[in-house]
């Protein structure tokens, strides 16, 4: 279906940080799948799991015991803190298993009509309910009648949910991203998840947060949370879990880990057998190359790189970012990068409409890093200097 405006190019192999195209030229690639193949293309380890795996049992269903989802659980909840896991297929699944927890941690409070706090310029996905949550109306149009129960603030705005404690009773639980990806790579005041914290403590609200995009390494930290010195109530995972493997997870911690149960919810795919083997092994290969900090310190260089060539040249509004997800924006749209940066070999992509974003593996090399930073800069500076 016609569903994707597609570049023009096609992919037939990669490895590392590179793609390789049907004509057998290779491409740099600083996007990762849109900050999914954190451990690049083809990793040898991840690679051997699939196959050996593949060999021995790909599925069974959640009707029976998963020894291999059992460990994954234990990896999971000891970098998170938190408590229990329910294993689906996507972001979008994951979010729909934190609105679903929601409205039943508000029945239970004899809520009728229990609603959920979501954030302007958000993501969550494209399912009815995930899309009634996201802040983007382009996402929205023409699916409507939307889900009804969630109600939008700003982003960072503490000032705008405490008006929202003051006058919505049937609120339950906050859904919200670390750092906005889709919404431009948007990060708020280094204190802000702290203060949701204490805002959801008070209030007997679920804080549910929606790392996607961020978990997993890609801010420097496992969890981007993990900067302010909290925990979540509900953490929602997918994207780089399974480095290209489809598979999402919804963890849990005190009384929202103990709302499901059996009939509840549920996935055929789930953390199946294949699935969980490729997770364990990203798992394992971050931990024994120190790819979390790996990615701390490039981003740090490369935000630096940035804002040293950049930062002073008119039309560049903003240079942000955290570990490896860094956005640049400019004043004016500039889709069209993308497809200049594809001539030059570079892949990159550029989200609401003029933030250039870009996602490279943590695996990414030295040598990588300064042709990208040459590269983007380049394109950048001569973007600008037509207007």
């Amino acid at each position: 279906m016609n569903t994707y405006a597609r570049l023009p190019v096609r992919f037939v192999g990669g490895r590392g940080s590179t793609l390789t195209d049907d004509s057998g030229r290779d491409y740099l690639d600083a996007l990762s799948g849109i900050g999914v193949c954190n451990l690049g293309h083809a990793h040898p380890a991840v690679t051997q799991a699939l196959c050996d795996q593949a060999g021995t049992l790909v599925h069974t269903s959640n009707l029976y015991g998963i020894p291999l989802q059992e460990r994954l659980a234990e990896a999971l909840t000891r970098l998170s803190g938190m408590e229990r896991v329910f294993f689906c297929n996507s972001g979008a699944e994951a979010n729909e298993a934190a609105i679903k927890l929601a409205r039943l941690a508000g029945h239970a409070r004899d809520i009728d009509e229990p609603a959920v706090v979501v954030m302007d310029g958000s993501f969550h996905g494209r399912t009815l309910a995930t899309l009634s949550a996201t802040g983007n109306r382009r996402v929205q149009a023409g699916f409507e009648p939307l889900v009804t129960g969630f109600v939008r603030v700003p982003f960072d705005d503490m000032a705008a949910l405490e008006t929202v404690a003051e006058n919505s009773p049937q609120v339950v639980a906050v859904l919200v991203e670390p750092i906005q990806g889709e919404g431009g790579v948007r990060i708020p005041a280094p204190d802000y998840l702290a203060r949701l914290r204490a805002l959801c403590d008070r209030m007997g609200w679920l804080l549910m947060l929606d790392e996607v995009q961020t978990g997993m390494g890609r801010t420097g930290r496992w969890f981007a949370f993990q900067d302010s010195g909290i925990l979540p109530d509900v953490l929602l995972l997918a994207k780089a879990l399974g480095n290209g493997v489809p598979m999402g997870a919804c963890l849990a911690r005190g009384a929202a880990a103990e709302l499901f149960q059996p009939g509840r919810h549920g996935s055929t795919f789930g953390g199946n057998p294949l699935a969980c083997r490729a997770a364990l092994a990203v798992i394992e290969v971050m931990e024994q190359e120190g790819l979390v900090a790996r990615s701390a310190a490039l981003g740090e260089r490369l935000l630096a790189r940035f804002r040293q060539a950049l930062g002073e040249l008119p039309g560049v509004v903003s240079i942000r970012g955290q570990g490896l997800m860094l956005g640049i924006e400019l004043d004016r749209p500039c889709t069209e990068l993308m497809g200049r940066a594809l001539d030059q070999g570079l892949l990159i992509n550029v989200t609401a409409d003029t933030v250039v974003r870009l996602l490279p593996p943590l695996i990414l090399g030295e040598d990588e890093a300064e042709r990208l930073a040459d590269g983007l800069c380049t394109l950048i500076r001569d973007f600008l200097a037509e207007a």
